[in-house]
């Protein structure tokens, strides 16, 4: 069964699939390209999408250059192309566009989902929105105390360690999607 993981960075969301031995694609950059990339031949089973929030966040406040509608719809618009061509050829199980709560709302209205990763055990807070197709992942929230929630609002929390690659590109490092969130959307969408 394939799963397509779209802009998928690290590849966090689609790691619980991998690990049950889902057949999972990585299109992301700098290998694949949404925009550019071709759906293969056999039916895909379930499409995560995770475009860049770049242009979409409420915290792009001090960037140095401005805001770019048109370059982040580009993105988001190339992923649901491709759910639209996947979706045309054959029955998704699911699909799921994840970013988080910004400006994207007023291009693809309210989401059915908004959620904390703390709602999914990660002890920290992120609200993040989530559209698509899907069945809604059963939460197992934790508990935050003070000291975190300060941080959290402070955007100051402790972010997760990855590879070489990626180590010290804070932005990469705050995109990870949670680990908990992740393995409940798989549990609920298998």
């Amino acid at each position: 069964m394939i799963i397509l993981d779209l802009c998928a960075g690290t590849g966090a969301w689609s790691k619980p699939y991998k690990d049950a031995g889902y057949d999972v694609r990585l299109v992301t950059l700098p290998d694949n390209d949404v925009r550019t990339y071709k759906l293969p031949d056999e039916p895909i089973y379930g499409i995560l999408a995770a475009p860049p929030c770049t242009m979409f966040s409420f915290a792009r406040t001090r960037a140095k250059t401005p805001r770019d509608f048109n370059e982040g719809m580009e993105i988001v618009i190339a992923c649901l192309n491709l759910i639209w061509e996947a979706r045309k050829r054959n029955k998704l199980t699911f699909w799921a566009m994840e970013n988080p709560m910004g400006y994207l709302r007023q291009f693809l209205g309210n989401p059915p989902l908004t959620f904390n990763p703390c709602d999914y055990g990660d002890a920290y807070t992120k609200k993040t929105d989530l559209w698509g197709w899907y069945k809604k992942p059963k939460k197992k929230p934790v508990v935050l105390d003070e000291e975190t929630r300060y941080r959290c609002s402070q955007n100051t929390r402790r972010l997760p360690s990855i590879t070489e690659i990626t180590r010290g590109k804070q932005a990469v490092r705050r995109a990870i999607t949670p680990a908990g969130f992740a393995q409940a959307f798989f549990e609920a969408n298998k």
